[in-house]
């Protein structure tokens, strides 16, 4: 079964379309999403430009504040405090990565943390390890769905998550511990990769490094979800799962484009809704 992550991020955008018309309705007033882009990078601009259109297209109130590739740290300071302490923003999204001469930590620090919809600040991260009510990254949120959508059994699950990221790897393992799936968390310099792999019933891949995981290490009827994005020597996208082999022997599995990268808009505008309706209960 190929999992696509472009029919179920369209339901997830369409939940959220209907949520926000009833907060609308309920308090007079859409949801609003402020992003933060701060330079000139190609891609960040791209990435931005698809943020601000789906975030149009759910109904949400809200922009961009395109700052200068110069801008001082403390005045992108200043925007986030202006942001987070505005009390018609519901949700802020500073999009990284960030000019080299700014430090994102920082400025991930100084947002409000009931704003924080990429979920990256120290209390959203304390609040998913604890096993309580918060915002989370996005891309996890949207391959926990993506698991869900499939019809993974999670609970007493042996899972294995390659790779240790704050933004991916970390998260997901402690959203599949919290599932009751037993969590092995790995990365590249794992003894026996292959054979750890080869134990678990859901393999999730986040290492970035194109086709570590092969095809044979894959368990038969395993779950896989690929979060790798590599760029291959002819030039296409490929993930950090060998599918061909691998879609031979997994039960579902997310191909590489079309499989978790839809998800993380979709679950930003969803963390952009929960957002504002914990803010104004």
């Amino acid at each position: 079964m190929l999992i696509d992550g472009k029919a179920v991020a369209a339901k997830v955008r369409a939940e959220v379309k209907a949520g926000a018309e009833l907060f609308t309705q309920t308090h007079g007033r859409a949801p609003r999403l402020d992003v933060i882009l701060v330079g000139d990078d190609p891609a960040s601009h791209v990435y931005v430009r698809n943020k601000e259109k789906a975030a149009v297209e759910v109904g949400f109130s809200g922009g961009v504040h395109r700052l200068d590739a110069a801008t001082a740290q403390g005045d992108l300071l200043a925007k986030v405090r202006e942001l987070s302490f505005a009390p018609e923003v519901d949700g802020i999204l500073v999009q990284l990565p960030l000019p080299s001469h700014l430090d994102a930590q920082a400025v991930i620090d100084a947002l409000d943390p009931a704003k924080d919809v990429d979920g990256l600040h120290p209390v959203n991260t304390g609040l998913l390890w604890v096993g309580r009510k918060g915002l989370r990254p996005c891309t996890p949120l949207g391959s926990m769905r993506l698991l869900d959508e499939a019809g993974a059994k999670l609970e007493g699950a042996r899972a294995i998550v390659v790779g240790r990221s704050n933004l991916v790897g970390k998260p997901i393992a402690a959203m599949l511990l919290e599932r009751n799936a037993s969590v092995l968390l790995a990365h590249s310099r794992t003894k026996d990769l292959g054979a750890r792999v080869a134990e678990c019933d859901v393999v999730i891949a986040a290492v970035g490094k194109a086709e570590l995981i092969r095809g044979e290490w894959i368990k038969e009827g395993a779950v896989v979800i690929d979060v790798g994005i590599n760029r291959g020597a002819d030039g296409k996208l490929i993930g950090d799962v060998a599918f061909g082999a691998a879609s031979q022997r997994a039960s579902a599995i997310t191909p590489v484009p079309g499989g978790v990268g839809p998800m993380t808009i979709a679950m930003l505008l969803s963390n952009t809704l929960d957002a504002a309706w914990a803010r104004m209960a």
